[in-house]
């Protein structure tokens, strides 16, 4: 643990390995011997950072004796990078590629348990104009109203359209429902003059987008 707070103190967090930053935050002093073996631990069982990060304290309590103490702490830690990733995609403005859409939305629907579908409105210059939250549904599915969709882009004079929703399973890979949907959306949005840019879902570490795969023109 000392050899740990050594090397946060000299070389900055941003140094430390995914191990070495749970071991600072489940241990209880810095005099903690067991931590590191904790942290080991944790991450062998959850899989990876992101996914310990997402799972809910009940069963987070439970992993490797952590206790509910440290499950807390945990949860704190992870909300505080959630809200400072808010922060940062809010000052996006401006869309030119899948890798903005998933930087912007990533920390508002990456940890979700359910399934949400929101709409980013485009000027012609990639201006985002408004981001509204079209539906939000179960841990399977959302069911969204296309023409809402496109309703909401007429009344902003926007010209592109982004939809973007989340897979709380962990696969970004589209259902039969996602491309029916997307297709459905590009119709309608074609008898508008309006663009269809492109539909992306998030996943946990994993995005899709229609557009990048070829699906969309």
């Amino acid at each position: 643990m000392k050899n740990t707070l050594d090397k946060l103190h000299s070389r900055g967090a941003e140094a430390l390995t995914d191990e070495e930053l749970l071991t600072v935050v489940v241990a209880e002093n810095a005099s903690d011997t067991k931590a590191p073996a904790l942290a080991a631990d944790l991450l062998a069982e959850a899989g990876s950072l992101q996914s310990l990060l997402s799972t809910d304290i009940s069963r987070l309590r439970m992993m490797s004796g952590l206790g509910i103490q440290r499950a807390l702490r945990l949860k704190a830690a992870t909300e505080m990078g959630r809200r400072v990733a808010l922060a940062a995609s809010t000052a996006v403005d401006t869309i030119s590629s899948d890798t903005d859409v998933v930087r912007i939305m990533r920390p508002m629907l990456g940890s979700l348990q359910h399934e949400e579908c929101w709409a980013l409105y485009l000027a012609s210059s990639g201006k985002l104009i408004e981001r509204m939250r079209i539906s939000s549904g179960g841990v399977q599915a959302t069911v969204v109203d296309y023409r809402l969709i496109v309703k909401r882009a007429i009344e902003l004079l926007a010209v592109q359209i982004v939809l973007v929703h989340n897979h709380p399973s962990g696969s970004a890979d589209p259902s039969a429902q996602d491309r029916t949907l997307t297709e459905r959306v590009d119709e309608a949005c074609r008898l508008f003059d309006i663009r269809l840019l492109d539909h992306i879902i998030i996943a946990r570490g994993d995005h899709y987008s229609f557009r990048g795969k070829g699906v969309l023109k």
